[in-house]
């Protein structure tokens, strides 16, 4: 299992771990919910119990029943939450409680309803009724009252917190993961553009010492086509740590054709590889004139030649096309090598990520960083098939007419 595999993992382990604790946390909610919700159906029990009795006891003398009544009454005036509307059979209403009414209550005729406040508890009523929210109260066998309750507003705002509570659950996790892989991709890139940098100028010194070395070879009359071979190489490595010390800040971009630019890294590339590998370029009639930094393209298109050497193993076939679809150039490099599997399609641009066993995965994950952050173009993976090939993609914008 490779590292990317091993994050992959632990990507999948931490939402599944962070959508447990999400379940639990709303399970305990609900059932929090619930049984506030049976609390207040008892209260409203007693509360329907409490009112039957003082219907009986009304029909009965005596000092007792006045301090029954007494009792009574004080367990239907202790109801200050829950929100009730007693009726008779006839639904008219007889009592209510608890609403925030559209007019204030006369405190002298408590009992006497308002028309603005009658239609409003209308309103609540025809919507309790659709409800379960009810106790049905038996007075006598041919009389009888409905008690009809609503949620409390402790009960309301509790039924609420567990979707406020997926929600802040949710963000937080997404602001965690947002965080954690935008501080590992800033550190990525600063260790790669740190080591591009360091390379670049560990090879200078080497570099300017072979240069002096080749003329001093020439005035010695050493054989010029040696000496002409060295100097490419010497002129090949000057490229390379140029290329090296672009990474990390903005190469100079200017309009180019494409076509000349990928013929130019095709042919460097076609003399340096197997004489069993065949290479062939169909470039697009016309130029495509992108802005764009032929160093650093040159080397994409070398690396992804390298790339398809490596998945053939020494024998197949490397196809180079360009081409335009409206205002956008795009260049495909197929092999016929070993294919990539389709997870790992997106994988092959992480740092680190190679099948060889020399590799240090570095090639695609700069490949990318040089045509999406610096020529503003798209890399990918356009087909791929195990034992079959593999094709890569660039797209490139066309350069405008001004440019």
């Amino acid at each position: 299992m490779n590292i990317y595999e091993i994050r992959r993992f632990g990507v999948v382990a931490f939402l599944v771990i962070s959508l447990a604790l999400v379940a639990f946390f709303l399970y305990v909610s609900n059932n929090i919910v619930n049984d506030l919700a049976v609390q207040e159906r008892e209260r409203m029990q007693i509360w329907a119990d409490a009112t039957k009795q003082i219907a009986d006891l009304g029909r009965d003398d005596g000092e007792a029943s006045e301090e029954n009544i007494d009792f009574l009454f004080s367990i239907i005036e202790r109801n200050h939450t829950i929100p009730v509307v007693l009726t008779d059979n006839e639904g008219n209403i007889l009592l209510h409680r608890n609403f925030d009414l559209p007019e204030p209550v006369d405190s002298l005729s408590p009992y006497l309803i308002s028309p603005v406040n009658e239609a409003f508890l209308r309103g609540k009523l025809s919507r309790l009724r659709n409800r379960s929210n009810v106790i049905h109260i038996i007075i006598s066998p041919d009389n009888f009252q409905y008690l009809y309750y609503d949620d409390s507003k402790l009960l309301r705002r509790l039924s609420y917190y567990p979707y406020i509570q997926l929600f802040v659950m949710l963000a937080f996790i997404f602001v965690v993961y947002y965080a954690v892989s935008s501080t590992k991709r800033a550190e990525q890139n600063k260790v790669w553009v740190g080591l591009s940098k360091e390379t670049a100028h560990q090879l200078g010194t080497p570099i300017s010492s072979l240069m002096a070395w080749m003329e001093l070879l020439q005035s010695m009359g050493v054989d010029p086509d040696m000496v002409r071979e060295m100097d490419k190489d010497v002129n090949r490595l000057s490229t390379i740590a140029s290329r090296f010390s672009k990474i990390g800040s903005k190469p100079q971009m200017e309009v180019d054709d494409l076509n000349k630019v990928v013929a130019k890294a095709s042919s460097y590339m076609a003399t340096r590889i197997s004489s069993r590998i065949s290479l062939t370029v169909n470039l697009s009639p016309g130029e495509l004139s992108v802005r764009l930094s032929a160093p650093l393209l040159e080397w994409v298109m070398e690396n992804l030649i390298k790339n398809a050497v490596d998945a053939m193993e020494g024998s197949g076939s490397i196809t180079i096309e360009t081409g335009r679809d409206g205002q956008k150039a795009h260049v495909t490099v197929t092999d016929t090598g070993k294919g990539i599997s389709r997870k790992n399609q997106k994988t092959v641009f992480n740092p680190g990520y190679t099948t060889k066993k020399r590799g240090w995965g570095l090639g695609l994950t700069l490949a990318k960083r040089i045509i999406e952050q610096y020529h503003s173009g798209r890399i990918f993976v356009s087909r791929s098939e195990p034992g079959v090939g593999t094709t890569f993609a660039i797209d490139l914008p066309l350069a405008s007419a001004g440019e």
